[in-house]
């Protein structure tokens, strides 16, 4: 029997979408405020789910608690109230929009996960939200 079981997480964090080798109005034009050089930040809602086969001796697809001490090792930890751009090594040189922030929060955790199928659903704003499953 295959289930989807999922944890929800919550971060902080700033960023500026723009890239280096746009001028300021062409990264104004493309990125609006969130063109900002001064950075602007968001409330970043995230479920992590993994699906896959109950283990028939203890009833989990996995045990949550070990989901959980990894979304806080790997995405909490990592992440919650840093400036993305300059504090977050893999946004040196990628654009930190909520699409990358979910591949990469995917990349992050898929090595300890390897069994099972992930998916990354990461809310940027209430209304705004991106779902990553590796494909």
């Amino acid at each position: 029997m295959r289930l989807k079981v999922s944890r929800k997480a919550h971060f902080n964090a700033g960023h500026r979408l723009y890239r280096k080798d746009w001028s300021d109005e062409k990264n104004r034009e493309v990125f609006g405020k969130c063109s900002n050089p001064n950075y602007h930040g968001h409330n970043y809602d995230l479920t992590v789910s993994v699906i896959g086969e109950v283990d028939p001796e203890t009833g989990f697809v996995i045990d949550l608690k070990i989901l959980k001490d990894l979304i806080v090792r790997e995405v909490e930890e990592h992440f919650d109230h840093k400036n993305l751009n300059i504090e977050v090594p893999e946004f040196k040189s990628l654009n930190p929009t909520v699409e990358n922030i979910a591949v990469v929060i995917y990349n992050r955790l898929k090595p300890f996960l390897e069994q099972y199928e992930l998916e990354i659903k990461l809310y940027e704003t209430p209304r705004n939200f991106v779902t990553y499953n590796g494909a």
